[in-house]
């Protein structure tokens, strides 16, 4: 079965949407951050930005968690921010990317009104930076954030049932 990586740069809505398609499909949900080593997340809470070398390990992780839920589905976050990152998350079997956009303002404000997260909002224009989007080969859809959290969520549901 088809993983779907709900992905975008920070306070894109990741969690709140990957929790959501993963209740609206019935399968398992994990949340990215989890598969982070203690180092990566000292590394950001410090406000240093990650590097290729900081994130294949979480990538690895990642696509573990994806070969392992490709007989019952599931619905993972990553950030996913490179081509290059995603063809890593693609080794874990058929994956389907959720990518959440949105404007670098509502981003910030988002970032700065959550609690209990980690990741300054000083990483946003690295992240930005880096971010590279979905190419036509990749399978998946862009999604604005700029919706309710029902309405992206059933936007994806929709675009993702079309692919499978």
């Amino acid at each position: 079965m088809t993983v779907i990586v709900v992905m975008g740069v920070s306070g894109s809505g990741k969690t709140t949407i990957g929790t959501a398609l993963a209740n609206a499909l019935g399968v398992e949900y994990a949340e990215a951050d989890t598969f982070h080593p203690k180092a990566n997340i000292d590394k950001m809470t410090a406000g240093h930005p990650l590097t290729d070398e900081d994130r294949a390990p979480w990538l690895e992780a990642i696509a573990g968690w994806i070969r392992e839920h490709q007989a019952t589905g599931g619905v993972v976050t990553s950030s996913a921010l490179k081509r290059r990152y995603r063809d890593v998350l693609r080794t874990g079997g058929d994956v389907w990317f959720a990518h959440l956009h949105g404007p670098r303002a509502l981003l910030a404000q988002r970032m700065t009104t959550r609690t209990g997260h980690f990741m300054p909002v000083s990483l946003l224009d690295s992240q930005l930076a880096d971010l590279e989007p979905l190419e036509p080969d990749e399978p998946g859809a862009i999604f604005d954030i700029g919706g309710t959290p029902q309405e992206i969520t059933e936007a994806a549901l929709t675009a993702f049932r079309e692919h499978v």
